[in-house]
């Protein structure tokens, strides 16, 4: 028989948790690993076996990872991160330290925001591997605390009520030029694979200095140049894309005339896309351009300020393809005679966006030398009636024709158009309020029914399907009809 004394404490309490009974018996979980580590040997030979000596085994226990991707190396991680959709690649730098240098090293592509971050170096160890970078809004001093925001297609930043009514960028709220160029170098150093710059404000000594460390720049976009500031691109060897911002209405005010087009064609030989917008010239530069820039594919002009008799030295631009007029009040104030103009004969797409077209004679002048024209693009254009729509009949080679925003343009005008075009295959009308469904004629129709693509929605009660039974209209073969 067994007496307690409830004096006497038990020298082993019962456990209450099986983990500390897993701890407890640590000696007896040694024995266990160490006869699971013995079973995992495999079994010598049972002939001429000889004694070995004793010796301790010690095996360690398998530490755990709190990381598993610690295991993958820089380049397999960075190749696994890459295949990640770009909405969720973002987020990867809140991972860890690692993830975000690894995250840092797969952006290309970066719009500047504070300039310091450039100057201070930061931006070459956080993004490496840069080859696209934007540095408008980044050159812009702006006040943080003000609550007016001003927007443009091209920069977004916050102004005060110390604004000059002719620009909303003054001196002031631009870096200087040393700023500038001070940037630039230290940019092209860090970056000698750039592709891509756009900047604001630049010298002639910046350019220079990206000419010369980045030989591989392919596209540059200069805001607020100048004739001076194109003399430092003629050593961009491999430049193909350009665009110049002059003088831009309610922003800044600059000037690129036939001084800086000329220099512009003497040494950027390769273009094959450029782009002015608020620059002045004439005849002269835009004939420079077409000698010199014979890769020259695309041209687009918004707001420009060319003087009376520009148009006819197109001619000289004999590979173009695309010419695009954007925000132009005027698309040239003298033509000149029509045996003067010349023609593009490499031309296939006119594009004309938030355009004056009242001037008769030099639209007309205009289509003459685009007669080998294939697409042509009217897009809230003013001044667009049944007289340009006859004028426009003389380029008789249109495949796509696309009018969007013509009130004035009515049935019979876009009529007396579509039948003068023999090719034509895709016709898209949108917001075009004189253009009726009740007015469309049975020549139309059939003309309608042989299109293999048609968009049309001339307002928002336009119903063409009711109004078009009976003519097979996307009944026949590949041709479909779209209405959105």
């Amino acid at each position: 028989m067994m007496t307690f004394s409830p004096e006497k404490q038990d020298p082993d309490p019962p456990l209450k948790r099986w983990s500390d009974l897993w701890l407890k018996n640590k000696k007896s979980l040694d024995q266990v690993v160490f006869a699971m580590k013995l079973q995992s040997f495999p079994k010598p030979p049972l002939t001429n076996l000889k004694p070995e000596p004793d010796k301790t085994l010690v095996f360690d226990r398998p530490k755990l990872v709190a990381d598993r991707t610690s295991l993958l190396s820089d380049e397999l991680l960075l190749q696994i991160l890459s295949k990640m959709p770009k909405s969720q690649r973002n987020s990867n730098f809140l991972v860890s330290k690692r993830w975000l240098n690894l995250q840092g090293r797969l952006v290309r592509s970066l719009k500047l925001l504070d300039w310091k971050f450039l100057v201070s170096g930061r931006l070459f160890v956080r993004f490496p591997n840069l080859i696209h970078v934007d540095l408008v809004n980044g050159c812009v001093v702006s006040p943080r605390n003000s609550g007016i925001l001003l927007t443009h297609k091209m920069v977004s930043l916050h102004i005060d009520s110390h604004v000059s009514s002719i620009e909303f960028l003054p001196e002031n709220r631009i870096l200087s030029v040393d700023e500038v160029d001070s940037g630039l170098k230290s940019l092209a150093s860090g970056y000698p694979n750039l592709r891509k710059l756009m900047v604001v404000s630049a010298s002639e000594l910046g350019l220079l200095s990206v000419a010369e460390e980045c030989p591989t720049l392919q596209e540059l976009e200069l805001h607020r140049c100048s004739d001076q500031v194109l003399r430092g691109i003629a050593a961009c060897q491999n430049l193909q894309i350009l665009k110049l911002f002059g003088n831009v209405d309610g922003l800044y005010v600059s000037l690129v005339s036939d001084i800086g087009l000329t220099i512009l064609a003497q040494g950027c030989s390769r273009l094959v896309k450029l782009e002015l917008s608020g620059c002045e010239g004439s005849y002269d530069g835009i004939k420079a351009i077409g000698q010199c820039c014979q890769m020259l594919e695309e041209l687009t002009l918004t707001n420009h300020r060319m003087e009376g008799g520009w148009l006819s030295a197109l001619s000289y631009c004999e590979n173009l393809k695309t010419l695009k007029f954007q925000s132009c009040k005027r698309i040239d104030s003298d033509p000149g005679l029509d045996e003067h103009l010349g023609s593009c004969p490499a031309l296939e797409r006119l594009h004309l966006e938030r355009c004056q077209l009242r001037d008769k004679r030099s639209v007309r002048s205009l289509f003459l030398m685009c007669e080998t024209v294939r697409e042509i693009v009217f897009q809230n254009c003013w001044g667009l009636d049944n007289d340009l729509s006859s004028i426009a009949g003389t380029c008789r080679r249109v495949k796509f024709l696309s009018l969007e925003g013509c009130s004035l343009l009515t049935t019979q005008g876009l009529e007396s158009m579509l039948l003068s075009w023999k090719e034509l295959q895709r016709l898209r009308v949108v917001a075009c309020n004189n253009i009726k469904n009740g007015e469309v004629t049975p020549a139309l129709s059939i003309l309608f029914s042989s299109l293999k693509e048609l968009m049309w929605r001339p307002d928002t009660k336009s119903q063409l399907l009711s109004n078009l039974a009976g003519t097979g209209m996307g009944k026949k073969g590949g041709r479909f009809f779209k209405k959105i």
